[in-house]
């Protein structure tokens, strides 16, 4: 499947004009480096991205647009790979990074992360070298009325590359068994906590535990994004829990006003900005 997801999106640029310009900008984007010492943050210029930065997820907005991810109001040109009979594997057209995956499911189901956890840990496992991430519907999600994931190639982020001294170093052990570790880390600019294990499920009964701990507010789920990436026999699950859509900044006029609507790109350390001035 792997292989597979590279291949289509080497095909899409390929056969596919929107695909292919935006894939080749990523080449001349720009990016600054804030270091923090056990971390760092990149900044990254992305004009494209506009779309989900200053997506409308309201629901009068929702209802008032044709569904991108529905089957039949896909473009012609775009193409997929079924997984499971219930998800599609899309190349992303306005893409973060040179490899980047939508994964849809092939029916129209709001973006809620519990009855679909499942399929993230399958999916990861079915996906090696590629991090799978969860949007919330008030986190990110540009699409919330349509469930889906996205995947990128694992250790784009840079919380990836930095997990091993945030583990040893900076995270506390929330427990630990044979099979699975939690742990939670703070002094990282935003919280976060994180699972190891081959047990699929000690690791669903750690999210459960999660997610109720978290609390339904306003009969929505917990705000929260989600990475997962299943290496050597584990995966590793990474979650942060969130406190509101969008920084104050975004809500400003003028010189104020910074265009960032925080997912789990910039959860997991990259920026994305779609103004140049904000960059």
């Amino acid at each position: 499947l792997k292989d597979q997801a590279l291949s289509l999106v080497e095909q899409q640029k390929s056969t596919w004009e929107t695909a292919a310009r935006n894939y080749h900008a990523i080449y001349r984007l720009q990016t600054r480096t804030f270091d923090f010492g056990h971390f760092q943050i990149i900044a990254q210029f992305n004009a494209e991205r506009i779309r989900s930065s200053a997506a409308k997820t309201d629901a009068t907005s929702i209802a008032a647009r044709p569904c991108f991810l529905c089957l039949e109001n896909l473009p012609a040109e775009q193409k997929g790979i079924l997984f499971q009979n219930k998800y599609l594997i899309l190349a992303n057209p306005y893409p973060i990074f040179h490899q980047h995956l939508t994964i849809s499911k092939t029916e129209h189901t709001p973006q809620e992360i519990y009855p679909h956890f499942a399929d993230m840990l399958d999916l990861s496992r079915n996906l090696p070298g590629f991090t799978i991430f969860y949007n919330g519907p008030q986190c990110g999600a540009s699409a919330p009325d349509h469930f889906h994931f996205q995947a990128v190639k694992k250790a784009e982020l840079p919380v990836e590359k930095e997990f091993e001294i945030l583990e040893n170093k900076y995270a506390e052990t929330l427990f630990q068994n044979e099979k699975t570790k939690v742990i939670a880390v703070e002094n990282y600019l935003r919280r976060m906590i994180a699972f190891i294990s081959d047990d699929k499920n000690e690791i669903r009964e750690n999210f459960e535990k999660i997610n109720k701990a978290s609390g339904i507010q306003n009969g929505e789920e917990p705000m929260m994004n989600i990475l997962c990436n299943f290496e050597n026999e584990k995966w590793r699950v990474i979650f942060f829990p969130r406190g509101k859509q969008r920084p104050s900044h975004f809500f400003e006029t003028g010189e104020k006003q910074i265009i960032v609507s925080p997912a789990a790109v910039e959860m997991g350390g990259i920026l994305v900005l779609p103004r140049e001035n904000d960059f």
